[in-house]
């Protein structure tokens, strides 16, 4: 009778041990993957490629391992490249470079990137979740409100905007006269 809590507690220590080694082990494998292909890509010299699309590719690299500044100018010079492609990669693009700024806690120049995005390409869920989060980084939440909302008119099931507006609407009913202390000051 005994001998079953030992047993009950060895197996799931072995189980739970099983799930990190899981875990652990597809996230050296994702690095390792973005590894080689971040020296893969500047191996073969795409920072100064003439294409857009060999430049994108190599800042969603640079993105991915928070190289930020230098996936700012890899999005920079792949802005410059573009010539006739279709206005959703300068979207996706101009989003990215908003990213990157964002991420350096540059928020005003973020939000000029992702107008331009959207200017490109209107209908852009990603792009106006980013420019919301923006312009809440820097005290806009009625702006900010109203991009979520928009978001959800063309994706209703947005969990980013969703949460994001309950959190909006949180701060404001607790700034709001009535939820005060009721102490009678």
């Amino acid at each position: 009778m005994n001998s079953v809590l030992p047993q009950t507690y060895l197996i799931g220590l072995i189980g739970l041990l099983a799930i990190v080694a899981v875990l652990v082990g597809r996230q050296l494998l994702r690095v390792r993957r973005d590894e080689i292909n971040l020296l893969k890509l500047e191996k073969i010299g795409t920072n100064s490629s003439k294409e857009a699309s060999a430049l994108y590719e190599l800042a969603s690299v640079q993105l991915r391992k928070r190289l930020y500044p230098q996936a700012t100018t890899t999005l920079r010079k792949a802005l410059k490249q573009l010539y006739d492609e279709p206005d959703e990669a300068k979207a996706i693009i101009e989003n990215a470079l908003g990213f990157a700024l964002a991420a350096q806690d540059d928020f005003e120049s973020a939000v000029g990137h992702y107008k331009t995005a959207l200017k490109a390409k209107s209908d852009y869920p990603v792009a106006l979740n980013n420019l919301a989060f923006a312009q809440q980084r820097l005290k806009q939440d009625d702006e900010a409100e109203k991009l979520y909302q928009e978001v959800l008119t063309i994706d209703s099931a947005n969990q980013t905007a969703l949460k994001q507006l309950k959190a909006i609407e949180k701060r404001k009913s607790d700034k709001s006269p009535n939820s005060s202390d009721s102490r009678g000051f």
